[in-house]
């Protein structure tokens, strides 16, 4: 503890001090013991900026590979276009379409039946009789014109009322008015059958129905199939696409144009989510460097040389360059075929294992059972069945490890039984790191996207890109679940545990600076009284000295001011 220097004045002067100038000088120096745990406290406190900071920009790249892992994310979108927008539009392709090409000849479009009864001169004539309607194969339904519904506008509003599945209104023109009826279902399903036995009372005129148009279903071939449908819209046809009749397709010397309807897979959009991916990581590279300089003030940044900081550098700068051994089997067209002949796999410096389809179930010599054989090995490698571009499928195997570890060795014999097509592993076609899809790393740890080599990838190998993504133990599940473990959104993070390990030691920095406060307070109360009542001592001293030398003068006739 420092010392406090204080000057009391003569003590015979009868001034006294400054009793809370004093006080404050004493609380001050003994409040000089907080200063480390302040400072300690203030830099713990930056830190927890810093992380938070850091945390978020995480959650932000987390988000982004996210939407390249989900089965429904930025890689499930398709986009479409049609060889002839006139006679058929491209609405809508879900995330369950598959890509590819489709042909499609519209014969005939659907119609919607409809019909009208004989006009009438003045619309508020006053109607009798009844009229029965049907619609499809459905129960007709009688209405009887009554006082609430003989007129043109009242018999058309009882009509709606009764929910018969037409929609009634009334037409006026040159001619006249007359009762318009309109199916609520297209197609043959809505075709109406009408009968009438109305009456226009102020002519005695007879209100016949007329049929205007009948209701049909379109007729269409697609891919050479014949399909009926009710609608003009279209969305049961093609799996996942919905598309728009809107004319009977042209015939050109005697045969009708075949519109060739594609289903793309939407490469401009994962082009654009890539690119936001790269700029959210290199965001995130570039705070972890800048935490590795001096503040402007010449200081160190909070986190600078802290293990927190270099677990951070270290984890996300191996993942990003890392690889994850894959290959796959020779596509085949139907996942379905019987397949014969064996398949050996090794991991790294492992055993092989073998898998001999004749040994499989029956029922089980494809694919699909093949991968589910490999799987409950257990033997450090993930198969999955993909379907490419054009529909064909094949087996993909990605390793558990990444890296030379985790590298495999594939020897197969196997046979399509039905196309007699061999089946051959082929390591090096699919994609293993981020480098196979355009990016390069810079010196600085940041990362820059071609996009162009990105698009021709997912032109030329789109389920290898997916596969790079979402397959078990792929490079985006591994990178995706990195990036979750480093923030702070999981509470076993690295980020999070680092502000739990802060907020411990801010709490027992905070707990001594309350407590000695308490200490000092009590202290200040304490000597205020001790100094005030001193104060009051040294300015009583001139008065009792004054009164000891009157009385010494009284005694002894001795005055000690004039010596005489």
């Amino acid at each position: 503890m420092g010392t406090v220097g204080i000057s009391f004045g003569s003590p015979t002067a009868g001034t006294g001090f400054d009793v809370s100038s004093t006080v404050s000088q004493i609380v001050g120096n003994l409040s000089n013991v907080e200063a480390p745990w302040k400072k300690q406290l203030s830099a713990a406190q930056a830190q927890d900026t810093a992380i938070s900071s850091l945390g978020s920009l995480l959650s932000t790249l987390s988000t982004d590979v996210g939407n390249f892992t989900d089965f429904t994310g930025v890689l499930s979108g398709k986009q479409g276009s049609s060889s002839d927008p006139n006679v058929v539009a491209l609405t809508a392709a879900s995330t369950s379409a598959t890509a590819g090409t489709h042909t499609i000849v519209v014969h005939s479009l659907a119609t919607t039946s409809s019909g009208y009864l004989d006009n009438v001169t003045n619309a508020g004539d006053t109607l009798s009789g009844s009229v029965s309607i049907q619609v499809g194969s459905g129960a007709a339904k009688t209405i009887t014109i009554n006082s609430s519904s003989n007129t043109l506008a009242k018999l058309a509003g009882a009509i709606n009322n009764a929910g018969i599945g037409v929609t009634a209104s009334v037409l006026t023109d040159a001619n006249g008015s007359r009762l318009s009826l309109v199916s609520s279902t297209s197609g043959s399903a809505g075709a109406l059958t009408v009968t009438s036995a109305v009456t226009d009372s102020t002519t005695s005129a007879s209100l016949a129905y007329n049929a205007a148009s009948p209701g049909a279903n379109a007729s269409i071939k697609v891919d050479g199939v014949d399909i009926s449908t009710p609608s003009n819209t279209v969305s049961t046809v093609i799996p996942g696409v919905t598309f728009q009749l809107l004319a009977p397709s042209p015939v050109t010397s005697g045969s009708a144009e075949t519109v060739q309807v594609q289903v793309l897979n939407d490469n401009s959009a994962v082009v654009s989510s890539f690119s936001s991916m790269v700029s959210d990581y290199n965001a995130v590279v570039s705070a972890i460097n800048a935490q590795e300089t001096n503040t402007t003030s010449g200081t160190p940044e909070p986190l600078f040389g802290t293990p927190t900081l270099t677990l951070l550098q270290e984890q996300l700068l191996s993942a990003i360059s890392g690889s994850t051994p894959n290959g796959y089997l020779t596509a085949i067209s139907n996942s379905s075929d019987t397949l014969s002949g064996t398949l050996s796999i090794a991991v790294g410096s492992g055993s092989s294992a073998t898998f001999d389809l004749s040994t499989l179930p029956s029922g089980q010599q494809n694919l699909a059972g093949l991968a589910t054989a490999i799987n409950a090995a257990h033997i450090g490698v993930t198969a999955s069945v993909m379907r490419d571009s054009a529909g064909q499928s094949r087996l993909s195997l990605a390793s558990a490890s990444m890296g030379t570890s985790g590298a495999l060795t594939v020897t197969s014999t196997i046979t399509d039984s039905t196309t007699s097509k061999a089946l051959d592993y082929n390591p090096n076609s699919d994609i293993k790191n981020l480098a196979s899809l355009g990016v390069t790393q810079g010196n600085d740890g940041t990362i820059s996207l071609d996009q162009s080599t990105l698009n021709a990838e997912l032109t030329s190998d789109y389920s290898g890109v997916l596969a790079f993504f979402q397959n078990a133990n792929s490079w985006g599940t591994g990178f995706s679940s990195l990036v979750g473990n480093l923030g702070t959104t999981s509470a076993h993070g690295t980020l999070a545990l680092a502000l739990k390990a802060n907020s411990q030691i801010e709490s027992s920095l905070n707990q001594n600076i309350s407590h000695e406060n308490i200490v000092i307070s009590a202290q200040q109360v304490s000597l205020t009284l001790a100094l005030t009542s001193a104060n009051e001592i040294l300015q009583s001293i001139p008065t009792n000295l004054n009164n000891v030398n009157e009385l010494y003068t009284a005694i002894t006739g001795y005055n000690a001011r004039t010596n005489h």
